[in-house]
């Protein structure tokens, strides 16, 4: 039972950050008019280690707290991937994709395939982004959360998630892109402290790492501390749909989604915006040793019989019992924790859950404002479409509320949300990459390619759903991605030659020339350039996936 000194911890952290998201959003609107790039996208005012935090923030939801320490109980570090293959896909965003979007003035993704390809992209992005959003960033995100206070508190997993909507909803829908950005600053170095925290306790109570390796080794399980595994892996993690597939799903995540880039966005300039991304690379290093290691500890501690998980046990149909892991966070923080140190965990927690909605739901007001209500009414004045915004993210809060129970099926939430990943990226990936590298990526090839790849990936994952004993129920989605995304680049290419390219004044410059021709930027000088901050990222990364193959 948890502690009322924890209790009021954790009250008083939500009461802080909603107080911090008014107090900014107020003192915005005092000083400026509040126009639409003010509240979208903070005026255009961010800089580099505001925006590598928000960044960090958006992504790490408590979801990712408490499913990637799943994941290290269940297959050890193996997952760790989805944070560490991150860091290359930021340097894309920082090398390619963010000159474009900056130089370009956009204010939504949307808004730059328009100007590469044509108004039809714009308009079917625009309703997947929206989409994926109240799915992945929202829904998800309320679903691990719900879970994980209905566990720690006794109190109705609906009940919470209603609270905590309403005061993330409060304070983002009356702050604006300025607000979320301050909250999530804040929210980035509570999550890592209170990360930080349950790993040392947890690698303090089995007593280092020597002894963690002779338990696993004593269970056989010494494959755990590699994150590679071999061809034919049984979990469909092999390296090969490791360095296949996540680019597919990652350059959609991090170059591609509105809810993410935004932040760069909203960036003082190129330089800024870069710098931010990078930052944010060396930042997604931590993961893997802060919230996936923890869960490798108490398998350890598990199986040393320090830890009870008696209260996870199950019994199936088959009369086996097994373990629900889904629960391991929570365990951890409940028995290893001292009182005082629980309440700041909740926080981190909480701190997870509140950036990953805010940042969600300002990219929504976004794109419904800026790329479905001004599309069809191009008249409209900033005031309205502040308004506009405000409404649309309301709404995305109730429709994620009620996606809850289809989205709890999945056994592992973390699965869950790349599988749907897998299959909503690929043509969004392809029309990207294609449109900033090649010339000849012509208007209608794109517009198809996204028509035909998105019904194709929906198709895909509703006879995955509905009858995965089949060939292609059998392939592991991260493999799936890639064929998906092959597929779509063959289209395109096709179509590309069946309607070929004709390029507007717009568009004749958003594609490189060549892949240096977006390195010809100087950037700041010494440690601080984007180049040798890149190198230097690239340097360190393969070190360790030399250290953990």
């Amino acid at each position: 039972m948890i502690a009322g000194i924890d209790i009021a911890i954790s009250i008083a952290y939500v009461l802080f950050i909603v107080s911090i998201g008014l107090w900014t959003g107020r003192r915005k609107s005092r000083k400026e008019s509040a126009g639409s790039k003010e509240y979208f996208l903070a005026g255009k005012t961010l800089r580099w280690p505001m925006i590598g935090l928000a960044l960090f923030a958006t992504n790490i939801s408590c979801l990712h707290l408490v499913s990637l320490a799943q994941s290290g109980f269940d297959s050890g570090l193996l997952n760790g991937n989805f944070e560490w293959m991150a860091a290359f896909t930021l340097i894309l965003l920082a090398l390619f994709f963010v000159p474009f979007y900056i130089r370009s003035g956009i204010s939504t993704l949307p808004d730059f395939l328009e100007r590469r390809y044509n108004k039809a992209c714009r308009d079917w992005l625009a309703f997947v982004s929206v989409l994926s959003a109240i799915i992945i960033h929202i829904a998800f995100s309320f679903l691990a959360g719900g879970i994980v206070l209905e566990t720690l508190f006794g109190i109705n997993m609906y009940i919470s998630v209603i609270v905590i909507a309403l005061l993330t909803g409060l304070y983002t829908i009356v702050g604006g892109l300025k607000a979320v950005v301050v909250t999530e600053t804040i929210q980035s170095v509570v999550l890592i402290t209170g990360a930080i925290i349950i790993t040392y306790f947890s690698w303090d109570k089995i007593g280092g790492w020597e002894n963690t390796t002779a338990v696993l080794s004593k269970n056989n399980s010494l494959d755990k501390l590699d994150m590679l595994r071999p061809l034919g892996d049984p979990g469909g993690m092999s390296w090969a749909a490791v360095f296949l597939g996540y680019p597919v799903l990652g350059i959609w995540y991090w170059c591609a989604d509105q809810t993410i880039v935004q932040r760069t966005l909203g960036a003082k300039d190129e330089n800024n915006a870069r710098v931010g991304a990078l930052f944010c690379g060396f930042i997604k290093i931590l993961p893997v040793f802060i919230f996936v290691l923890p869960g490798l500890f108490a398998y350890a501690l598990y199986h040393s019989n320090a830890m009870d998980l008696s209260s996870l046990q199950y019994t199936g149909a088959d009369g086996e019992t097994t373990l629900n892991t889904k629960g391991i966070y929570t365990l951890m923080i409940t028995q290893l924790l001292p009182t005082g140190l629980v309440g700041i965990l909740v926080a981190a927690l909480l701190s997870g859950l509140m950036s990953q909605i805010a940042g969600a739901l300002n990219s929504i007001a976004t794109l419904c404002s800026y790329d479905l209500y001004k599309r069809f009414k191009p008249g409209t004045t900033d005031k309205k479409l502040v308004q506009v915004g405000k409404w649309s993210a309301g709404i995305a809060l109730v429709l994620s509320i009620g996606l809850l129970p289809l989205l709890n099926q999945y056994q592992s939430l973390f699965e869950g949300i790349n599988d749907v990943i897998a299959h909503i990226a690929p043509p969004i990936t392809c029309v990207f990459l294609l449109g900033i590298f090649w010339k000849k990526a012509s208007a209608q090839s794109a517009q198809y390619t996204l028509w035909i790849g998105s019904l194709l990936g929906a198709a895909v994952y509703a006879i995955n759903k509905l009858n995965p004993e089949t060939v292609i129920g059998k392939i592991p989605f991260m493999m799936m991605a890639f064929y998906l995304f092959c597929t779509c680049v063959l289209m395109q290419v096709i179509f590309s030659y069946a309607y070929p390219v004709r390029h507007t004044e717009q568009s004749e410059k958003l594609y490189w020339r060549s892949v240096w021709e977006p390195l010809k930027a100087k950037g700041w000088r010494g440690i601080g350039n984007y180049k040798a901050l890149s190198v230097l990222l690239l340097l360190i990364m393969g070190v360790l996936y030399w250290t953990f193959r």
